[in-house]
C-alpha cells in the first residue's frame, strides 16, 4: 500500500480479518472486515477513511466552513439545506418528539454554563436562565429545503454524529463487498454479517473509570450497539458529583441517571438515541428501556 494512504489509516492482518485503523471525530476508530484479499481490504479501508472523514467536516461544530457553521451564524436567516443534511435534522426533529422534548440538538450552547473536568465548579443560574432562551427545538423553522433558527440559537450534532458516520461506512462498506465486518468508533459500534457467512462479536462492557477490565459482555451478530454515560465528563457542585448529560428544559445535569448504559438496536444510530435518552429519564432509566424491548447494560 502507498504510503500516502498509510499516512491516514493503518491496515493490518490480524488472525482471519483486516484491520483498518485511524483517528477521527475525537475517537479511535477501527473496522474489522473478514475479507480474503488485500485489494478488497484497501479498497474498504479508503472508502471507510475518506467518508469518515467527510461526514466530520460536514456536521462538526468545530469549524469555521460548513453547513452546521452556516446555520449557527445566520442570524436569524434562513439556510439552504442539501439532501443529506435535510435529512439528518428531520430525524433530530422525530428524536425530539419521540423523547418528548428532551433530546434536543439546539441545547449544545448550554456547555457555556458547565465545565465537566471532574474539577469543583460553582454554577451561574442567571448565566443558565439566559442560556434556556436559546434552547428549544420548536422555535426552529425547518421545511425540506431550508432551516432558520432565532439568533444566537445553535445546532449541536454532537448527539447523533458519531453514530451517523458509523452506520454510513458500514452501510457503505455492505455495499461494498459480502463480508462480515465491524464498524467501532470510540465504542459506537455496528456489525454486520451475511446469513451465508454467519460471524458472533463479543463486545466487552466496562465498568466507569475502569478501562480494560470487562465486567459484562455483548453478543452481536447483526445490528448497532451505543454507550452513553459519564466516566470522563463531570463536574463536583457542593460535594455532588454531576455527569454531562443535561436535561435541556433545566438547563441543569440530569439527577439519578446510571453511570453509564449501552444499547443493542438495529442500527448505531438508534441505539445511540436510545442510550441517551435512558440517561436523560435519569432514575427511570430500566423502566424506560424495558418498555423500548431492546436489550440494555446499565451501570449504576
Amino acid at each position: 500500500m502507498s504510503s500516502k494512504f498509510l499516512s491516514r489509516f493503518s491496515l493490518t492482518r490480524r488472525d482471519d480479518c483486516w484491520v483498518i485503523s485511524f483517528s477521527a471525530m475525537a475517537s479511535p476508530c477501527e473496522i474489522q472486515i473478514y475479507c480474503e484479499e488485500q485489494n478488497e481490504a484497501e479498497r474498504a479501508a479508503s472508502l471507510a477513511f475518506f467518508e469518515t472523514r467527510r461526514v466530520e467536516l460536514k456536521f462538526s461544530r468545530y469549524r469555521a466552513d460548513n453547513i452546521i457553521h452556516a446555520i449557527n451564524n445566520s442570524q436569524g436567516r434562513p439556510v439552504g439545506l442539501d439532501d443529506e443534511t435535510s435529512r439528518l435534522l428531520r430525524y433530530a426533529d422525530q428524536c425530539y418528539r419521540l423523547s418528548e422534548r428532551l433530546f434536543d440538538i439546539t441545547s449544545g450552547v448550554l456547555r457555556r454554563a458547565w465545565t465537566f473536568d471532574g474539577r469543583e465548579i460553582e454554577v451561574d443560574d442567571a448565566g443558565i436562565a439566559s442560556l434556556l432562551d436559546l434552547v428549544g427545538w420548536d422555535k426552529v423553522e425547518l421545511s425540506d429545503d431550508a432551516i432558520t433558527l432565532r439568533p444566537g440559537m445553535e445546532l449541536d450534532l454532537g448527539g447523533i454524529g458519531k453514530e451517523y458516520a458509523v452506520d454510513r461506512v458500514a452501510q457503505m462498506l455492505m455495499a461494498e463487498c459480502s463480508a462480515p465486518l465491524m464498524v467501532n468508533f470510540g465504542g459506537d459500534i455496528r456489525a454486520y454479517s451475511p446469513s451465508d457467512k454467519p460471524r458472533n462479536w463479543t463486545i466487552g462492557i466496562e465498568r466507569p473509570e475502569e478501562e480494560n477490565r470487562a465486567i459484562g459482555e455483548i453478543k452481536l451478530t447483526n445490528g448497532g450497539v451505543a454507550t452513553s454515560g459519564d466516566a470522563r465528563r463531570f463536574c463536583l457542585y457542593r460535594g455532588r458529583r454531576l455527569g454531562h448529560i443535561l436535561n435541556p428544559q433545566t438547563g441543569w445535569p440530569v439527577s439519578g441517571a446510571p453511570r453509564s448504559v449501552t444499547v443493542i438496536a438495529d442500527t448505531c444510530v438508534e441505539a445511540g438515541f436510545l442510550a441517551t435518552l435512558a440517561m436523560l429519564q435519569g432514575g427511570s432509566a430500566e423502566k424506560f428501556l424495558d418498555a423500548q424491548k431492546v436489550t440494555f447494560h446499565c451501570i449504576r
